[in-house]
């Protein structure tokens, strides 16, 4: 079955994200003193005395605010409490309790799920009647802890668990395998338009200002008995554009995506065409060995056959090192075409997993040596005895030879294109390694 979730809400800047790092035992939730980083609802793995748990982290819900994010914020937060098992409202025990507060108590006192209170900052009770104030929120025992520090989390995280075992929400969780898909892309391509379409639900929110996601946002979906689990990331600039230690945070959060990615699909804006920005992140996911699908995004508005042509000339041409990814075109807002998006997960991750025999192989590579094509150092020729796979995720050869030092980059790209003209390697990158062999 699936974790009981716990939803963490509050105003801003009272430690929401912090506390769900400290339960979490991660860095996952991205923590600044700048109001409103956490925009989107974030999911993070936690457990408490052998009961596993999910921790919804949520924007900070404002009544009056002048964010041009704050009603989407607002709405995230509520959605993930209603959706939620349990909840913990967040107050700071330092400036004690604001109108914020009380607002969002009274919202959460109408829900069915049982509300925890939680007074943040406190590392120092000197009696209970430091607390007496908190009472008036209607929500019961206030729990004093410091997230930072880690004073009292123990006793509400007993309290948590007591509540989910008492309301049945603590069956054994079967943990899900799925096949990981990053969404990556530089800012305002449509990452998190795609992610909603993909993920039938508002889960991002999304806006026409850059940066609007500043977090890595994973949601498991299912889609013709299959399981993925989708990442939508913050967009990917070079690092010495980045002038906010919040963009930075971001940054680093995406490349983790990419880094646990089977597939990633770098979104592409089609009205802008290809970038210098673009061909960056394609070169990340490169790297580090990821299967990859390019999905060039706002289609609908390219408006004559010639400029589409041409785009995709452009993509062909300026992404030759990655000319294994396929190229999808769709238009996010309006949902055209990303059916398409699947099959080109699909495909990928195929490809990505494959494993190709040893006797299949060493057919092909005996057709390599009828070529006569080889590569020569003085008087020393190449010669490769055999090959065979060593890995998968992403696929990698062997080739067992008697000089290894005299292999050139030139060659190692005449056997990739070689070996995927023979096999069907669409969307993975493949990787040769060349090992001595008398």
């Amino acid at each position: 079955m699936a974790l009981p979730l716990v939803a963490i809400v509050g105003r801003p800047n009272v430690g929401k994200s912090t506390l769900v790092n400290r339960i979490a035992q991660t860095n996952d939730a991205i923590v600044h003193e700048m109001r409103g980083v956490t925009r989107d609802r974030s999911y993070h793995k936690g457990d408490w005395n052998g009961v596993d748990f999910m921790l919804v982290d949520t924007g900070g819900i404002e009544a009056a605010s002048d964010d041009d994010f704050q009603m989407s914020i607002r709405n995230q937060a509520l959605e993930a409490a209603a959706n939620s098992d349990l909840i913990i409202l967040l107050v700071d025990g330092k400036v004690g309790l604001q109108a914020d507060d009380e607002e969002v108590a009274r919202i959460l006192q109408k829900s069915d799920v049982p509300v925890l209170l939680g007074v943040n900052k406190l590392d120092n009770i000197e009696s209970e009647a430091d607390l007496w104030e908190y009472f008036q929120l209607g929500l019961g025992q206030p729990w004093p802890i410091s997230a930072t520090h880690g004073h009292g989390t123990g006793d509400i995280l007993d309290e948590v668990v007591r509540i989910l075992k008492d309301t049945g929400k603590t069956e054994e969780y079967i943990e899900q395998s799925a096949i990981n898909v990053a969404i990556i892309g530089r800012p305002n391509a449509g990452k998190s338009s795609l992610t909603n379409k993909l993920t039938r639900d508002e889960r991002s929110i999304v806006s026409p200002i850059a940066g609007t996601t500043r977090d890595a946002i994973d949601t498991i979906v299912e889609h013709e008995g299959k399981t993925y689990r989708i990442v939508d990331t913050a967009g990917l600039r070079r690092k010495s554009q980045i002038d906010e230690s919040v963009e930075y945070y971001g940054f680093v959060r995406a490349m983790r995506a990419i880094d646990r990615a089977d597939v990633a699909l770098l979104v592409i804006d089609g009205t802008l065409g290809l970038t210098n920005e673009d061909q960056r992140v394609a070169n990340y996911a490169s790297e580090r060995g990821c299967a990859l699908a390019l999905v060039l995004n706002k289609w609908d508005v390219v408006e004559t056959p010639e400029e589409k042509e041409k785009i995709r000339e452009d993509v062909q041409d300026e992404m030759q090192f990655v000319s294994y990814a396929p190229i999808v075109a769709i238009s996010a807002l309006t949902g055209k075409g990303v059916n398409r998006v699947w099959q080109a997960i699909d495909t990928c991750y195929a490809n990505y997993s494959k494993t190709l025999s040893t006797s299949k192989l060493n057919s092909w590579l005996a057709q390599i040596h009828e070529s006569g094509h080889t590569v020569t150092k003085g008087k020393t020729v190449l010669r490769i005895k055999y090959i065979t796979q060593t890995a998968t995720e992403p696929p990698q050869f062997t080739f067992f030879c008697n000089r290894p030092d005299v292999v050139t980059d030139n060659y190692g790209r005449f056997l990739e294109n070689r070996m995927r003209k023979a096999f069907d390697l669409t969307g993975t990158p493949i990787r040769f390694k060349f090992k001595k062999k008398d």
